[in-house]
């Protein structure tokens, strides 16, 4: 059973608000370190923003995706909205196999400047698939 809160336009689009915003600080942290040049802190800044992504933003597409969640709520509500939900399902994975891909580089090789570019990556795709998402919800 999904929490009243994702069920609710104005509500999710709190969370995805609060996520986004909190994405993009981090991401402004993490550039802020780099520009110290301390590596181990630029290291640790970035496991902090793989973290936030994984605990918030994943966390929360997990939850929207689980067995009697938002997405199996709206399937059984409305069948023809099962191609909207797959592609939101889609956004999802594209989002957690980029934050693997970068938690394995980081692991395996340590920062590099692309990093960046990927995580402003998963900002875009984020907002993206949170704006369809609510859409979604709205009609």
């Amino acid at each position: 059973m999904t929490g009243p809160a994702l069920r609710k336009q104005d509500s999710h689009h709190a969370i995805h608000e609060g996520a986004r915003a909190g994405a993009i600080a981090k991401t402004e942290e993490l550039i802020e370190t780099i520009q110290k040049g301390d590596q181990k802190a630029t290291h640790d800044a970035a496991l902090d923003l793989i973290d936030f992504w994984e605990t918030r933003i994943i966390a929360h597409a997990d939850a929207e995706e689980e067995e009697g969640g938002l997405y199996a709520e709206i399937v059984k509500e409305q069948l023809e909205r099962q191609e909207d939900v797959t592609k939101l399902t889609r956004d999802h994975d594209l989002l957690r196999q980029l934050v693997q891909q970068i938690k394995d580089e980081l692991n395996e090789n340590g920062f590099a400047m692309s990093m960046i570019d990927q995580f402003n990556a998963l900002v875009v795709i984020n907002e993206m698939h949170s704006r369809d998402e609510e859409g979604l919800l709205h009609e």
